[in-house]
This record gives structure tokens, C-alpha cells and sequence, in this order.
């Protein structure tokens, strides 16, 4: 165990503790324990649940951000050096991609990164790629600002229903609380197409993220790029 506790160790410790406890189990106390150290060591460097949160966050958007990051050097900004291609479809898809193949790599993933301030602003670097390639495309500041939150929102949400159902990082086995057979007995009678929405929402969760994605992208291209 390392000597020296800082603010990303302590980070990177709840983020393991994550698959076995989830985010209402963990605890500073907790995490304490895992690192082997008294509770209120930590609170010299966390005040409260929501400081860790943050913290955990930008050490996820690290993660996320540093496959993309690799993909270009940054130092041409918005440019076919950039991730992607300097495409902006191309950006802004993998970004949605890449934040959600992270995010499901934790138990509620979702709800530990979604409204969260980040800690780090050199881990803004791909977003600022992806707003100059979207400026270059024709995009106003503002509407590129919208289309980003637009994908990113779609994301998280995405993330968190899709973890409501299957919690278990790599287990493809549904909540015990969630029947599907149960759902449509249930709402099938008077809401025989609200009962079969369930199969195509909570079935192949991986192909209604990729088909939803390009819908986003699709009707933001129409609207927010080529719209008026």
C-alpha cells in the first residue's frame, strides 16, 4: 500500500470498491479500510461524498479521454491529426462510445460520473478537438456547445438505465428484479406494445446504444449544423 495518500489514490481506491459495494455502499469509512488507514485521514482530503465524486470522475474521464487523446497529439487542434480524422461525426461518436465502454466497466458508472465537475482541465483536450472540428464544419460556437451536451446527456442516460437492468460489470445476466416475462405479463393486457417495447429496449442494450447514437448524430447534423 502506498505511503503517501493523495486525493487520486483515494479515488482510485473507491473506484475498485465500486463492482463489489456500488455507489450507495461506498462509504469514506470504507474506503479507509481498503487503503488500510484511519476514516478521518481522508477527510483531509475530501470534505464529502460529492468532493470523492468528483475526484473519481476525472480520474474516469482520464480513461475515457486517453484513448482518444492517443489518437492525436493535440497539437493540431480540430485537424485530420486530431482523433477521428478531424471528422466530426466520426469525434463525436467515439467519444460517446468510448464514455460509455468506461462507464459500464464500473458498477453505477453512470451515477458516479453524471453531474460531476471535473478536476483536471488538461482532460479537456478532445473536447476542445472535437468543438474546433465541428467550428470548421460550419457549426456556431453555440450549436456545437448543444450538439456536444445533446450526445453527452444521451450517453449518461443510456448508461444509467442500462445499468438499472444489468448491474454486474460483464455479467450479461439481468437485475433479479427485473423479469422481463413478469413486465409483460403484467403491463401485456392494456399495453400490448409498451410490453413489447421491453424486449427491444433491454434486449440487445449494445445495438440500441449504436442505432439511438446514430439518430442523435443524424438529427443534429439536420438540425443544429444544417437546420435554421
Amino acid at each position: 500500500m502506498a505511503t503517501r495518500l493523495d486525493r487520486k489514490l483515494v479515488a482510485e481506491a473507491a473506484l475498485g470498491l465500486l463492482n463489489d459495494v456500488g455507489l450507495e455502499g461506498l462509504t469514506l469509512r470504507r474506503i479507509a479500510k481498503e487503503l488500510d488507514v484511519q476514516a478521518p485521514a481522508l477527510y483531509w482530503h475530501f470534505k464529502n461524498k460529492q468532493e470523492l465524486l468528483d475526484e473519481m470522475a476525472t480520474v474516469l474521464l482520464g480513461r475515457m479521454t486517453a484513448p482518444l487523446d492517443a489518437a492525436g497529439d493535440g497539437s493540431a487542434v480540430g485537424s485530420k491529426d486530431s482523433f477521428g480524422g478531424g471528422d466530426w461525426r466520426v469525434m463525436l461518436t467515439e467519444t460517446c462510445r468510448q464514455t460509455r465502454s468506461t462507464l459500464l466497466g464500473y458498477r453505477d458508472g453512470g451515477k458516479v460520473f453524471g453531474g460531476t465537475r471535473l478536476r483536471d482541465l488538461a482532460l479537456l483536450r478532445p473536447m476542445e478537438s472535437l468543438l474546433a472540428a465541428m467550428r470548421g464544419a460550419g457549426f456556431t460556437a453555440e450549436r456545437a456547445a448543444r450538439a456536444w451536451f445533446t450526445t453527452y446527456a444521451y450517453t449518461i442516460g443510456y448508461v444509467i438505465e442500462e445499468q438499472s437492468v444489468f448491474p454486474v460489470p460483464g455479467d450479461p445476466r439481468p437485475d433479479p428484479a427485473y423479469d422481463q416475462r413478469e413486465r409483460e405479463r403484467s403491463v401485456g393486457a392494456d399495453h400490448p406494445l409498451t410490453a413489447a417495447a421491453g424486449i427491444e429496449i433491454f434486449g440487445d442494450t449494445a445495438r440500441g446504444f449504436e442505432d439511438g447514437l446514430r439518430a442523435v448524430v443524424a438529427g443534429i447534423e439536420a438540425t443544429l449544423l444544417r437546420g435554421e
